[in-house]
């Protein structure tokens, strides 16, 4: 049985790989560590958190043999280095780091060392990505030219976590935020980054702080000449990102036809084919696996995974990427 250690929960999503963990009887929970008081305290208070590691070094020295990782994104990249060295495997929040030259010293360290780096993409998870992936790999929409998608999400100024706006600590919108999108649509497609078109960011909403960027857009270019626009902004209303179907929608067009999918609440795929009557709903399904049991059976050194460590380094390369184009 593998066993796990969690270090930092400076962003409510590692609770939802704390959860996996702890309904998972193939991995062993042995203890966490949160330097920051607040967030210990929140963790322990809200989520019945255990906090039994002083420091970041005991983690390290720990049995463990997998560190989650949940601290702010700036500070992401040095502790999965740390942990990599140690002979630790990884599995992380979204995102990675925040620099392709950390991103470089991880990617160097998992295959010298033999270990694998685990990200929480959750779209790959999603109901419809099944769907989506079967019908793009059949052939019926043909060859794939254009795809757009949205992840507008909501800024809520004073309930996400105020390290967003500290400098250095969050490091990009688009890293932030779009990582999840170009990995669906790499994974959905086949195809990977050629080049970027054009990409900006710039701050609107976020009144309360003018240098927190906290709109963007992109145009980037894949294999074969597929084109790629997004939206990743903080632009949705405050507290209602998860009920509106703009949260997450992708748009893929092929030369036989096109796709829609959404997280809004159907958990399927609209589909518009060459000569067909009409719009065509297929259901979605739910994966068995998750990113917990996905990142165990990696390990293992098990192949038929909804991700593994080459295109989970692969993703975060080309999302940082597209960030350094908007800098």
């Amino acid at each position: 049985m593998k066993k796990i250690a969690f270090a930092g929960f400076r962003h409510g999503h590692i609770f939802a790989l704390y959860n996996q963990v702890k309904d998972c009887d193939r991995i062993e929970l042995v203890g966490s560590w949160e330097e920051d008081e607040a967030a210990r305290k929140a963790a322990t208070d809200n989520h019945g958190v255990d906090f039994n590691f002083a420091t970041f070094e005991d983690v390290l020295n720990s049995d463990a043999d997998i560190v989650a990782i949940g601290d702010y994104y700036g500070r992401r990249g040095e502790l999965a280095i740390a942990a990599l060295k140690a002979g630790k495997h990884v599995m992380a929040d979204k995102p990675i780091c925040t620099s392709l030259e950390q991103l470089d010293e991880i990617e160097r360290l998992a295959k010298e060392k033999n270990l694998k780096v685990g990200c929480m993409l959750s779209l790959r998870y999603s109901p419809y990505t099944a769907i989506a992936k079967e019908m793009i790999d059949s052939g019926k929409l043909g060859e794939i030219h254009a795809v757009s998608f949205n992840g507008q999400h909501s800024l809520d100024y004073g309930n996400r976590p105020m390290w967003y706006f500290e400098e250095g600590k969050h490091e990009g919108v688009i890293n932030d935020i779009s990582i999840h999108g170009v990995d669906l649509v790499e994974y959905l497609t086949g195809k990977t980054l050629k080049k970027v078109t054009g990409a900006r960011t710039w701050n609107a909403y976020a009144t309360e702080a003018p240098a927190f960027k906290d709109c963007a857009q992109f145009m980037v270019e894949l294999d074969g000449g597929c084109g790629v626009m997004a939206d990743v902004s903080y632009a949705a209303p405050s507290h209602v990102e998860y009920g509106i179907p703009y949260y997450w929608q992708f748009l893929i067009w092929g030369s036989k036809g096109m796709i829609r999918f959404a997280e809004d609440g159907k958990n399927g795929v609209e589909a518009y084919l060459d000569y067909a009557p009409a719009m065509e709903f297929i259901e979605g399904k739910t994966p068995a696996n998750n990113h917990i049991t996905d990142f165990i059976d990696e390990i293992d050194g098990k192949t038929d995974l909804l991700i593994c460590t080459e295109e989970v380094i692969k993703s975060q390369r080309d999302t940082l990427t597209i960030q350094a184009a908007a800098k």
